[in-house]
């Protein structure tokens, strides 16, 4: 059974009299233990169906089951269970809380799963080790380098031992080297058997995943895995 696995998945947008069809009937499926990138350019779909993946949004058309769970169907109360139960998103932007340590960021989803203070602690110290930030959980983030505040960021989205770690363009702040790091990052998790879905317009971030799917028009022009 894949663990994300969508049949003819559409979603239109309707600006004025005009249809927009974001996506046009993409059909992918993802297994657990996969390193995947969803790649294409600007306008591809690929954000989109990123969007669709994490939850953050509903098709038109098509189904999507995630984790054996159909979620196509499902309402905002619904989704956002299953964005918090079963997705760990990571965004270029890092998206954490300025006044709050590394630690508190990383408790955040724990907050909202209802999980008891004294093991969220627990629980966001080893995310921090595992992204080898245990020195720095009582800095906030104007006190980390952009390296640090996405290793935040990815302890922060696997705390909750979520099924799929979900990744939008996650170099796309840092510098070179720093990117380097990061993806060297995702490897390691990805051995510790993680599920990674990355989505990205760089090739050479693309180049670390497993399997690439390319989206052009709002279709999948291309899937290749390449050995490992």
């Amino acid at each position: 059974m894949a663990l994300i696995e969508t049949v003819d998945l559409w979603k239109t947008y309707v600006m004025g009299d005009e249809e927009i069809h974001a996506l046009k009937g993409v059909s992918i499926q993802i297994e657990r233990g996969e390193y995947v990138a969803i790649m294409g350019p600007s306008g591809s779909g690929k954000s989109t169906l990123m969007n669709l993946i994490g939850c953050l949004d509903t098709p038109s058309k098509g189904s999507y089951l995630l984790n054996n769970k159909q979620v196509s169907q499902m309402n905002d109360n619904e989704l956002a269970r299953i964005r918090n139960e079963e997705i760990g998103f990571v965004f270029q932007t890092f998206n954490l809380l300025p006044r709050a340590t590394a630690l508190r960021n990383v408790e955040l989803p724990l907050v909202y799963a209802g999980v008891q203070a004294k093991d969220r602690e627990q629980r966001a110290k080893n995310a921090l080790e595992k992204v080898e930030l245990g020195q720095r959980m009582g800095h906030r983030p104007n006190e980390l380098s952009g390296g640090q505040r996405q290793r935040v960021a990815i302890a922060r989205a696997l705390v909750n031992n979520p099924s799929i770690l979900l990744a939008d363009e996650p170099t796309g702040n840092l510098d070179s080297k720093t990117g380097v790091e990061i993806m060297a990052l995702f490897a390691k998790l990805h051995e510790a058997g993680n599920t990674i879905v990355l989505v990205t317009h760089e090739p050479d971030v693309a180049a670390h995943a497993h399997r690439s799917i390319l989206i052009r028009d709002g279709q999948v022009e291309n899937d290749i895995t390449r050995a490992a």
